[in-house]
């Protein structure tokens, strides 16, 4: 990684043409992302997309966190994750590891897509942010790979299930400091317990990835739902933060989970639709199709490029302006400032300074 915080950006994606898992944006994304040092896939043989250093080694335990709170354009759009799982279950070295998508909706949550949550919605159906809105998390799991490698989990029936660090067997969640962590067996039997590991029995494995997927939105306390703000559906609001984390200290908290509990190896930002006028992602007129993806190691970098340089332009709301909103900018600052004071991400300082920001772009191209 250069000095420089690494944003890549590739505009134009096609629309999926529904006759295979491959997302041809997704695909340009890591190849730009590759062709700059950033491999997807850590493998001994250097290839196009892989290499010694690449994120995903092919027995890794992959924990793909979804926005799934919300349906429409309120959740990660499901083609993007199809390319996702796609792309990790062709890692060159054959993957022999599991995939697990995953949420924590704080009650509203669902993998199904048909979530009510706070009445936003005219109707209790089916509406995943994809071309064809059958096409939900749960039916990628359950019918368009059907694969025992890739499954998934929703935290929501957990969260009020408070845990100690000898427990390896109850689904629920540990407490550390101010914020909280999911502990919990996959549908192939992995004991995930996020912040330490894979527990084996008796120690803990560390080939546990995670690969934050959030779509890009409004929100109304901290200006913008990005790849920090995904951390309120990784952690439990049932911990007894709920009133500091809206919004006062809902940066620092995302920065501690982003720290302290585990680090997301990439954070990929779907911008193919993005709503900028409320969270639901509903009605219509509040979202607007972008055919953008974004992908950054720093959280921070990105949240900031994508609030100033996607949102904002769209209807010129300061509150997604992170240089005139000060909510916004006081989020993206306090999870900085935790994250670099705990030794940054993978020793790089993240940053919020545009200047100290590249940004490599490109069309992607049929």
């Amino acid at each position: 990684m250069s000095k420089k915080s690494d944003v890549y950006r590739v505009t134009d994606c096609p629309v999926p043409n529904g006759l295979g898992n491959h997302h041809e944006g997704l695909d340009a994304l890591l190849s730009l992302m590759a062709n700059h040092g950033l491999k997807f896939y850590r493998t001994g043989e250097e290839t196009s997309l892989g290499g010694k250093d690449g994120l995903i080694d092919k027995s890794d335990v992959v924990l793909i966190k979804v926005n799934a709170q919300w349906k429409y354009r309120g959740c990660t759009n499901s083609d993007v994750i199809r390319g996702v799982i796609q792309r990790i279950l062709e890692h060159p070295d054959g993957f022999g590891g599991e995939i697990v998508l995953f949420e924590n909706g704080q009650g509203g949550g669902s993998l199904d897509c048909d979530t009510m949550w706070s009445d936003r919605y005219p109707d209790t159906g089916v509406h995943a942010n994809a071309e064809d809105e059958s096409h939900s998390f749960s039916y990628l799991v359950d019918t368009a790979f059907a694969d025992p490698k890739v499954s998934k989990y929703i935290l929501d029936p957990v969260r009020e299930t408070f845990i100690f660090k000898e427990d390896h067997s109850t689904d629920g969640y540990r407490k550390l400091g101010k914020v909280s962590y999911p502990c919990f067996t996959t549908a192939k039997g992995n004991r995930i317990e996020l912040r330490e590991g894979i527990w084996n029995g008796t120690s803990y494995d560390e080939n546990l990835k995670l690969v934050n997927v959030p779509v890009l939105k409004h929100h109304m306390g901290c200006g913008i739902t990005g790849a920090l703000k995904s951390f309120c559906g990784v952690l439990s609001m049932s911990d007894d933060g709920y009133g500091e984390r809206h919004y006062e200290k809902l940066g620092q908290h995302c920065g501690e989970m982003i720290s302290r509990v585990r680090t997301p190896v990439i954070n990929i930002l779907d911008c193919i639709w993005v709503s900028q006028g409320a969270l639901a992602g509903f009605p219509p007129e509040n979202t607007t199709r972008l055919n953008e993806l974004l992908a950054s190691v720093d959280p921070v970098a990105l949240d900031y490029l994508a609030a100033k340089h996607l949102l904002f332009p769209i209807d010129k709301d300061k509150e997604h302006n992170p240089d005139k909103f000060d909510p916004l900018r006081d989020h993206l600052i306090q999870a900085r400032d935790v994250i670099n004071s705990e030794g940054g991400i993978n020793g790089h300082k993240v940053t919020l300074n545009e200047s100290k920001i590249n940004l490599t772009s490109s069309r992607c191209l049929k």
